[in-house]
């Protein structure tokens, strides 16, 4: 039984390292794992997507719509540009704080995100809303947004790992400096 998961969002949000975390918590357990990241234009604020793919018999990381498990969006405009992935059934945590994608300050348009979060409302069944704004004020640091939604993942179910095992990989990866913050974020949604 393979879990799908796609991660999505813009760049600079964490977005790769918290694929990271998943694949390598998942060979932790030895649990096989495929991973994928679309990131083309992630410097200049564009769209980041991870695919990853965990369990037996997968043998390409990206995976057809309508058949991930997890949608883990830290964007709510990507969540709606990305929900076609997502399976009937399945679980999408999102942040609910708006980056104004390039196109529509090119374009002067407004944006807001509210729009697609009240359509995520209606949309999506399993659906798990995180103010990352405000958590990261919380916490003190907006670089803990990627821990706060992966925190938020596991939670909800959406994953096989606990907080603990993710927590764990995460020392093994960060800097020191940072373990007490992330800690601090993965645990943040309880």
């Amino acid at each position: 039984m393979n879990t799908n998961i796609l991660i999505t969002g813009v760049g600079g949000q964490g977005i790769v390292l918290c694929s990271k975390l998943i694949a390598q918590t998942a060979m932790k357990k030895s649990i096989p794992v495929m991973s994928a990241e679309t990131i083309g234009m992630a410097q200049k604020g564009g769209s980041v997507q991870s695919y990853l793919r965990l369990g037996e018999g997968a043998y390409a990381a990206m995976f057809p719509k309508g058949t991930a498990d997890l949608l883990l969006s830290f964007e709510p405009g990507e969540a709606v540009r990305m929900l076609p992935f997502l399976k009937p059934g399945g679980t999408a945590v999102v942040n609910t704080h708006a980056i104004m994608p390039t196109t529509a300050s090119l374009s002067e348009s407004a944006y807001s995100g509210q729009e697609m979060t009240e359509y995520l409302k209606k949309a999506v069944r399993n659906l798990v809303l995180v103010d990352g704004d405000s958590a990261c004020r919380k916490l003190g640091s907006p670089r803990a947004l990627n821990m706060v939604l992966l925190g938020a993942a596991l939670q909800s179910g959406a994953l096989p790992f606990t907080v603990e095992e993710v927590d764990g990989v995460m020392r093994a990866n960060v800097r020191e400096s940072f373990w007490e913050l992330n800690s601090q974020a993965l645990r943040y949604c309880k």
